[in-house]
């Protein structure tokens, strides 16, 4: 991990999609006292208002072209699916210099967006995604310490300004993240994995749930394990669907998997097979408490 420079401060930032993400990421590039100004850019004036109203910004922009053209830095904090429509847009209406970064939950397809517009990725372009967040969306729900000891990924390809990774990492540790390198590809199928399998899962079974005649008694008495694991279910449906659809190939991969072992669960259920069941529980409470461990380990460094 990089140690933070004091020296370093953005002028300029503007945030494109100023909700959960972006908008932490404003509170707390503020609270360290990292930024001068930062500019807001969405599609709703109700929305940057708030921001606004909020300080979470100083001034906010409809026109994204208006947005960017002072901006040190940009930072993309929307659907992925909307990225290719965000550079076209600030291509040519950025300074020369300025640094792109964003937080999109997929890496790869992020800079297939950056390729097709670009034609060649600009060195400036920093791809990365904080494994931070919460199921609350919108302005209201962002909060300075979202991004302290968790970590972000940042995805440089070989044309990445090695600069440009410094300053950008720099922000992140100053705000209390914990930087990590890794190739695009690997994130893709590392994050379908950790995060994009488990938000479909927990979709699908609130889904299933729903559809049955006894719902309301269903989620009437739902006890805390159906709390915690289908919590993420009331995560933004719209940003999900982009980020699926962005890794389907890596999620596909471990959603067979899993069908293949749930199938396996189902075949010992079915034939009372309890030394099958104990030994997968076993298993999986075994890894489950020393992924918590090392969790507790690393956060209290």
């Amino acid at each position: 991990m990089i140690s933070p420079q004091k020296n370093i401060k953005i002028k300029h930032l503007t945030i494109i999609g100023v909700g959960l993400i972006g908008g932490s990421f404003a509170r707390a590039l503020r609270q360290a006292g990292m930024v001068e100004h930062i500019s807001g850019c969405g599609r709703s004036s109700e929305n940057l208002q708030k921001a606004l109203d909020l300080g979470v910004i100083d001034d906010f922009f409809l026109d994204i072209k208006d947005a960017v053209k002072n901006a040190d830095l940009i930072f993309i904090a929307t659907p992925v699916g909307s990225f290719q429509q965000i550079l076209s847009q600030i291509k040519n209406a950025m300074k020369n210099g300025a640094i792109i970064t964003d937080a999109g939950s997929t890496k790869f397809s992020v800079i297939e967006a950056a390729q097709s517009v670009f034609n060649e990725i600009p060195e400036n372009f920093v791809p990365g995604h904080p494994i931070a967040g919460t199921e609350n969306s919108g302005v209201e729900a962002s909060f300075s310490e979202l991004y302290q000891n968790h970590r972000v990924i940042l995805t440089p390809v070989e044309q990445t300004s090695a600069a440009a990774v410094e300053l950008v990492s720099q922000l992140w540790t100053s705000i209390g993240a914990q930087v990590v390198i890794m190739e695009a590809r690997h994130h893709d199928l590392v994050l379908a994995a950790t995060s994009h399998l488990p938000h479909l899962l927990a979709f699908s079974l609130v889904n299933t749930l729903t559809t049955l005649d006894e719902k309301q008694e269903i989620f009437e008495n739902a006890a805390g394990g159906f709390r915690d694991f289908t919590r993420i279910a009331s995560s933004d449906p719209s940003m999900w669907q982009d980020i699926c659809l962005a890794n389907k190939n890596a999620l596909l991969e471990h959603l067979d998997l899993f069908t293949q072992d749930l199938q396996k669960l189902r075949t010992a259920l079915e034939q009372g097979d309890g030394d099958f069941l104990k030994e997968t529980f076993v298993r999986a409470k075994q890894s489950r408490d020393h992924l918590v461990e090392n969790s507790i380990e690393k956060n209290s460094e």
